[in-house]
């Protein structure tokens, strides 16, 4: 309890990360565009390396406009290559997301810290989350929240995408691309076959990942997103597991 206490502003940042993604997650997963969380997060990756490559400041206005100006124009584009070519619209975002990922290596092969940067954009920094950082984005799920469920998915597509481009965002500087891709999946993978109670066996399967995680991190000495990520898929698989056999 006392290294929860420590680290409370880390396990806040993964709870307010799943408050949006979870939801959204089982949208995607509905929508059969599983990949989009890490093409739309790579652009806006690419958005931030873009700003931080002219020159701005890291934690600067004008970089955080960067980056949401650029999810955003990947979240529009996706809605209309998925009107124009809905059969393919899975093999566009792979290849949106390949480009993105090309683009932000070649802008940052020419910095000393390149690779650190690659790696903390894939991993995240989660333990280095501070309180005074939370304040945006806990306005912005608070937003994002408050209209997915007043509305109760009744967005249309372009309004889903651009509040999927809007927590993405948020969620990657936060956590780095590969808790927004497992946060986003693993819990509406694993309750994919659940009726009544399936939002809240979602929310925590994602809790639980991230509780885990940081505690082993703690422990250990590893770095905490590639545990959480681990964490989450195991506490996931026995209900994914169990999915099955209900169903059989």
């Amino acid at each position: 309890m006392d290294t929860l206490l420590a680290f409370w502003p880390a396990l806040a940042a993964g709870l307010l990360v799943s408050a949006t993604h979870v939801p959204l997650g089982m949208q995607v997963l509905a929508r059969g565009i599983v990949f989009i969380d890490l093409a739309v997060a790579q652009i806006a990756g690419l958005g931030i390396v873009a700003a931080a490559w002219a020159g701005l400041e890291p934690q600067g206005t004008a970089l955080q406009s960067g980056a949401f100006g650029a999810a955003l124009a990947g979240a529009l584009l996706f809605a209309w290559t998925e009107r124009l070519w809905p059969e393919v619209q899975e093999a566009v975002i792979g290849v949106v997301f390949a480009v993105a990922a090309s683009a932000s290596i070649l802008l940052l092969a020419s910095s000393p810290h390149g690779g650190e940067h690659l790696k903390d954009m894939l991993a995240g920094q989660i333990l280095w989350v501070r309180p005074a950082t939370l304040a945006f984005p806990l306005a912005v799920t608070a937003a994002i929240a408050g209209v997915w469920f007043a509305a109760r998915g009744r967005v249309g597509r372009i309004g889903f995408y651009l509040l999927f481009a809007c927590a993405v965002t948020v969620s990657v500087q936060l956590v780095g691309l590969y808790l927004v891709f497992a946060t986003l999946i693993v819990p509406a993978l694993a309750t994919r076959r659940f009726g009544k109670g399936r939002l809240a066996a979602c929310y925590a399967i994602a809790a639980a990942g991230y509780i885990a995680g940081l505690l082993l991190s703690t422990s250990s000495d590893l770095p905490p997103g590639p545990l959480i990520v681990c964490a989450m898929v195991a506490f996931g698989l026995p209900v994914f597991c169990m999915g099955r056999r209900v169903s059989a």
